[in-house]
């Protein structure tokens, strides 16, 4: 690793503030992707894949207008640099692949995963298949590396009970806990929380989904019917400027408002959409098919 993101310290602690947040709380590890020279052997997005030499390639199954799709890296992540990802067995590492077009019904990129022990992997595929194509220029990811930060975060807004989304939405909760709110949240103090506390943007993995005009669905596994846990959350922006609280130091000097030149690093555009966010089933975390959602 040779880059470093700090998210600076919320406002205040709002599970001090609401204290029915604290069982809620979860962790969440930023990945904070900044263009690089990745190899296979380290954890990246958009980089090359530990694909070992003797395993064919994947290539979309889904029909396509005259291009033959291979699939194209968009995550490999090594439990070494993420912890919360809590692989199945001896799997160390973690591979997210989609294709570069979208696809009917939800039209977004079909995804793949797959989790695989890296020391089994003695021979390294040297030349995956170039893309042939791709519906948008942001679903070919830029190549970057990782700086992992673990966080914590806190429910989406929607996803809260009624009774805690109306004492966020109540200035007298905040003032008879003594904070004082921005002006500029004094009518809908709720939002400041969802801004400022609650779920944070950009690429993470593990903690809270981000939700925004789709209302929370709750989604289960349809293996063994669990409720499915959010595992990797890819998004269009690391930050836009109703979220500027979370920018990391190292990053504020190139967050000028009205400029997102710096807030994407990766490239990725999800269309349709402001993420796509992948769930894992807790009991079988290993199955190689995530649920995928375009979240809008």
């Amino acid at each position: 690793m040779n880059v470093t993101r700090t998210t600076p310290p919320r406002p205040l602690d709002v599970a001090a503030v609401f204290p029915q947040l604290g069982p809620l709380a979860r962790p969440a590890m930023r990945l904070h992707p900044r263009p690089g020279s990745p190899s296979p052997y380290d954890s990246s997005i958009g980089g090359p894949l530990l694909w070992p030499a003797h395993q064919p390639w994947l290539y979309c199954d889904m029909w396509h207008e005259g291009p033959v799709a291979p699939m194209l890296p968009v995550a490999q992540l090594y439990a070494r640099d993420v912890p919360l990802l809590r692989p199945p067995g001896r799997a160390d590492l973690l591979q997210v692949l989609w294709c570069p077009f979208e696809h009917p019904p939800e039209y977004k990129p079909p995804t793949k995963l797959f989790w695989r022990t890296a020391a089994d992997v003695t021979d390294v595929l040297a030349a995956p298949p170039e893309p042939s194509g791709a519906e948008y220029d942001g679903y070919v990811p830029e190549p970057c590396v990782l700086a992992p930060e673990q966080i914590t975060e806190y429910p989406d807004f929607l996803e809260l009970s009624r009774e805690l989304q109306q004492q966020l939405s109540d200035v007298s909760a905040w003032q008879a806990a003594g904070v004082v709110v921005d002006d500029s949240y004094a009518i809908a103090p709720q939002e400041f929380y969802g801004r400022e506390l609650s779920v944070a943007p950009g690429w993470k993995v593990g903690g809270w989904p981000p939700w925004g005009l789709t209302d929370p669905v709750a989604r289960f596994c349809v293996a063994c019917g669990a409720a499915m846990s959010p595992l990797l959350t890819i998004p269009s922006y690391e930050w836009d400027d109703a979220g500027k609280g979370w920018v990391p130091y190292e990053d504020q000097a190139r967050a000028a408002p009205g400029d997102d030149s710096a807030s994407n690093p990766p490239g990725v555009q999800v269309s349709r959409g402001n993420h796509l966010q992948l769930y894992v089933c807790p009991t079988f975390p290993g199955t190689g098919h995530p649920h995928t959602d375009l979240i809008q």
